[in-house]
């Protein structure tokens, strides 16, 4: 099969290759994909360059955790009548070495989930990593019907999928993004309020859209930055879920968190409870099916310019996503 690959960690021009590779072929209770559509995630660039103190785990990593395309073959445990089927993957690279940037690739069954015929592909490509991650931060403890829910960095991909879901949750989304011409995005993007982070004094501007009802929960990608902040707008007994930091080791305000008994949860993806994945996986493809979630692609490249890939993805933000297009 043609695959794109590193041996080991460096900049993107340094060590992906791109070339041939055996055809993997599933065992007890995976089944393999053909891969039409390959996503890329911050968590993929910061597995290959080292970032965050990661190592390789295998000699030989084929990157990248989400894509979409067709189950092709199945292991034994595995009904036969899934070869044929529409799915999306996630977790394909998490504790495995070859991810979706191939034209195949193996993961276990209840990890390929399956794609109604109207989604196209490159939409459900990338969501597992930023859309299960944002599915936890909104869900994790418990319920948020009626609840208001602050979503920072709200067009980034994560950013996205938290607001869709938790206002198909039954949330009131407030929404912070960077500049005042995003506003119009992210509320077209289903959020009820929006904030531009450039116009200072942010507590108050988001208690203004709230009639001064504080904050039950925060989907948080800047947790160092905003803490301050939350500390302001979050009711007691209220949640930052947070996904992301400037500074890896950030100061806590241990006291003040703690007087108003503040739940601070950190999530990583390639962890999370099975079953919260199944339901994160279900809730975001039925999403994606009512047309409650979008991204905006910026670019879809072949696979033979995967560097050129992640480079891009390295920085973009809220400007859209990044694929590869593995048929072509």
């Amino acid at each position: 099969m043609r695959a794109a690959w590193y041996d080991r960690q460096g900049p993107a021009r340094e060590v992906l290759q791109v070339g041939k590779l055996p055809d993997p072929s599933p065992g007890e209770g995976e089944v393999r994909v053909r891969v039409s559509i390959s996503g890329i995630h911050v968590g993929d660039l910061g597995k290959r360059q080292g970032w965050w103190g990661s190592t390789m785990s295998f000699p030989r990593v084929v990157p990248h955790g989400d894509g979409a395309g067709t189950i092709d073959a199945v292991g034994p445990g595995v009904d036969p009548s899934r070869i044929g089927e529409r799915v999306w993957v996630y977790l394909a690279q998490s504790y495995r070495p070859f991810g979706s940037a191939a034209e195949y690739t193996v993961v276990p069954a209840r990890h390929a989930v399956t794609l109604p015929a109207d989604v196209p592909y490159e939409q459900a490509a990338g969501l597992g990593i930023p859309g299960i991650t944002a599915h936890r931060a909104i869900f994790a403890d418990g319920p948020v019907t009626d609840q208001r829910v602050l979503v920072t960095g709200a067009l980034g991909a994560v950013g996205r999928a938290a607001v869709a879901v938790a206002r198909r949750g039954g949330a009131t989304v407030i929404a912070t993004v960077r500049t005042p011409d995003q506003v119009e995005q992210v509320l077209a993007a289903g959020a009820h309020h929006a904030i531009d982070t450039a116009g200072g004094d942010l507590a108050t501007r988001i208690l203004e859209q709230t009639g001064g009802e504080l904050i039950d929960r925060v989907a948080e990608l800047a947790f160092d930055v905003n803490l301050a902040t939350n500390l302001e707008i979050l009711r007691y007994g209220g949640v930052i879920a947070t996904y992301a930091t400037g500074a890896a080791e950030p100061r806590i305000p241990y006291w003040p968190l703690g007087f108003k008994n503040i739940t601070v949860r950190f999530l990583s993806n390639d962890d999370f409870p099975e079953p919260a994945n199944e339901a994160a996986a279900t809730e975001l493809t039925a999403a994606l099916v009512a047309g409650d979630l979008r991204y905006p692609i910026a670019a879809r490249l072949p696979l033979t310019e995967i560097a050129q890939a992640h480079e891009l993805a390295e920085h973009s933000s809220a400007r859209g996503r990044i694929v590869l297009d593995i048929e072509q």
